[in-house]
């Protein structure tokens, strides 16, 4: 039987409000860990836009995927980030892989929303000010996205 490991390319998906409030969701593995939507590729050649509406819809229950309301509210951020896989998630990618290349995504809603967690991946969500989101991420990367967020969302690149 051959493990399936992580593929190290995944996507940051911002999820935000007009006001610029910010939807934060808590990791089930990790106490007190806040971040935005992200996830990995299925597949290597599954295209990043794919993955973003995939994981959205995985994580919150929210379909920005074609034929949906938001389909034209996902934008690709043309950005990326190159990290670091903390230790204590290396062992899902195959041996050697220590980094991961992440293209960042926003996703603008019409207004604050009650969304469904996946229990085994997220234990609880808050809507926060774009500045106290970006306070709360355990990620460093994901902070600086949403610290971005004034800028990113006047951009008009859809996906």
């Amino acid at each position: 039987m051959s493990i399936a490991y992580k593929i190290p390319e995944s996507v940051l998906v911002v999820i935000y409000t007009p006001a610029l409030d910010v939807l934060l969701i808590k990791r089930a593995d990790a106490a007190d860990f806040w971040q935005s939507v992200t996830g990995s590729k299925d597949v290597l050649d599954e295209p990043f836009a794919q993955t973003a509406v995939r994981e959205v819809q995985e994580e919150t229950g929210i379909d920005c995927g074609p034929g949906t309301s938001l389909e034209h509210s996902l934008l690709d951020w043309q950005l990326e980030n190159v990290y670091d896989i903390y230790s204590r998630w290396r062992h899902r990618y195959a041996p050697g892989v220590t980094r991961n290349t992440e293209h960042l995504f926003g996703l603008k809603v019409p207004a604050v929303l009650d969304v469904c967690l996946s229990p085994r991946e997220h234990t609880a969500y808050q809507w926060l000010p774009f500045r106290q989101a970006a306070q709360a991420c355990f990620s460093p990367s994901n902070a600086e996205a949403i610290l971005m967020l004034p800028r990113l969302a006047a951009l008009k690149v859809q996906v």
